[in-house]
């Protein structure tokens, strides 16, 4: 831990930060040409960068990473003042006050003792602040659909519309499944109804995200981390059919079959 800095190196360190922003504000043409509109789409790919680089569980590349959103913060402030609408200290101290107000029980009486009823607090407490007329209300429209539904789910529970015992979650996953599967057969031959077919899937997903949610697995990043197992499993049966001397587009499944099982004994 000796490499770990003081408070006063920390905000030293910041200090800097924005000495070198206000620099680059003034004399880069590239970094004096963006707006918060320019820098939107390089934020969120920047986010996405840190996402996996926690998938990954590299120290060093979350630390750059998150170097690389701070920078983002910093730069979007530093346009807010120039247009006269916050700053650095503005936004800070509105997150601290934020942050006090959102937990009373640390900062007022209110009793809290579980991580559960803190979030129940919160959600309370933010739904009154901004006014929304439904709880859901908070949910980003642009949000992927998969962390949209968690969110949905969450801020639900927020208020106490949940369910109980994980057991009933549960059952209600077996019971979207078996909707599907009497709709939609896999040995039916009969045209499939996709706008039909799409609801009920829609629905049978819905319930999966549900009852992750009820034994504490993040769907998404499970299912990122399906995705990363199966690009690296593909890639290996690409390199081992290329050192074989064969093509995938020229081989049979089965013959891919050797290969990818290879893969997952890796």
């Amino acid at each position: 831990m000796s490499n770990l800095s003081t408070r006063a190196e920390q905000l030293a360190a910041f200090d800097r930060l924005l000495t070198i922003m206000d620099e680059l504000r003034a004399q880069c043409p590239w970094d004096q040409k963006q707006t918060t509109e320019s820098l939107r789409h390089l934020t969120i790919e920047e986010t996405f960068e840190l996402s996996d680089a926690i998938l990954e569980g590299n120290p060093d590349e979350i630390k750059k990473e998150l170097g690389d959103i701070l920078l983002h913060i910093v730069f979007y402030a530093k346009i807010g003042s120039e247009e006269g609408n916050f700053d650095i200290a503005t936004l800070t101290n509105s997150l601290c006050e934020k942050l006090i107000r959102r937990h009373p029980h640390i900062y007022g009486d209110t009793q809290a003792n579980d991580a559960e009823t803190v979030s129940q607090n919160w959600e309370k407490i933010k739904l009154k602040e901004k006014g929304n007329k439904s709880v859901l209300g908070g949910v980003p429209k642009s949000l992927p659909a998969l962390i949209k539904a968690m969110r949905i789910q969450e801020k639900a529970r927020g208020v106490g519309f949940d369910w109980e015992e994980k057991h009933q979650v549960w059952e209600k996953v077996e019971e979207e499944m078996q909707e599907f599967k009497e709709e939609f057969n896999a040995s039916d031959a009969r045209e499939i109804d996709q706008e039909k077919a799409t609801a009920e899937f829609g629905d049978l997903l819905f319930s999966l995200i549900n009852y992750a949610r009820f034994i504490d697995i993040n769907p998404e990043e499970a299912l990122e981390r399906t995705n990363l197992k199966f690009i690296k499993r593909f890639q290996y049966l690409e390199s081992a059919a290329q050192k074989s001397g064969k093509n995938l587009a020229d081989m049979t499944l089965a013959e891919m079959d050797v290969f990818w099982n290879e893969a997952k004994k890796l």
